[in-house]
């Protein structure tokens, strides 16, 4: 018995989450289960890259994810249940970030989608395969 999914998105993908978030939430759904949903964006303040931004730009970029991911959301769920999923924005590096909610949340499943995969990929992207390597729980991937 589920308690927590965590549903990993990358919102620049955001026309073929929708489906990774619609799985999430059956998923979910099968154990009434708590349904969170997670972004990562790029940290570029410590980088030399982020000499280039304004100081102000983090802020603006971390504002404007989170409506993107509210969007997504709602989008794919319908106003109703978007009210009842908890929304997470991350800051750092996707798959590092992905593992360390599903464990402050405590989720007993991850829902991730595998796109855009490289052949040295192996057919599973980068931060899915890591995610899956990496998890103490259990991961299911939404191709």
């Amino acid at each position: 018995m589920s308690h927590t999914v965590l549903c990993a998105v990358d919102i620049s993908n955001h026309g073929r989450d929708l489906k990774v978030v619609q799985q999430a939430a059956r998923l979910a759904a099968l154990d009434e289960a708590q349904l969170d949903i997670i972004t990562v964006m790029p940290d570029f303040g410590m980088s030399m890259v982020g000499g280039y931004f304004d100081k102000d730009y983090q802020k603006e970029a971390l504002s404007k994810t989170k409506k993107e991911l509210n969007s997504l959301v709602e989008e794919a769920l319908g106003q109703d249940l978007n009210t009842k999923v908890r929304h997470l924005v991350a800051v750092g590096s996707a798959y590092e970030e992905i593992l360390k909610a599903s464990k402050a949340d405590k989720a007993d499943l991850i829902v991730i989608g595998a796109h855009k995969p490289d052949f040295k990929d192996f057919l599973l992207g980068p931060n899915a395969a890591r995610v899956v390597r990496h998890s103490t729980c259990s991961v299911y991937v939404v191709r």
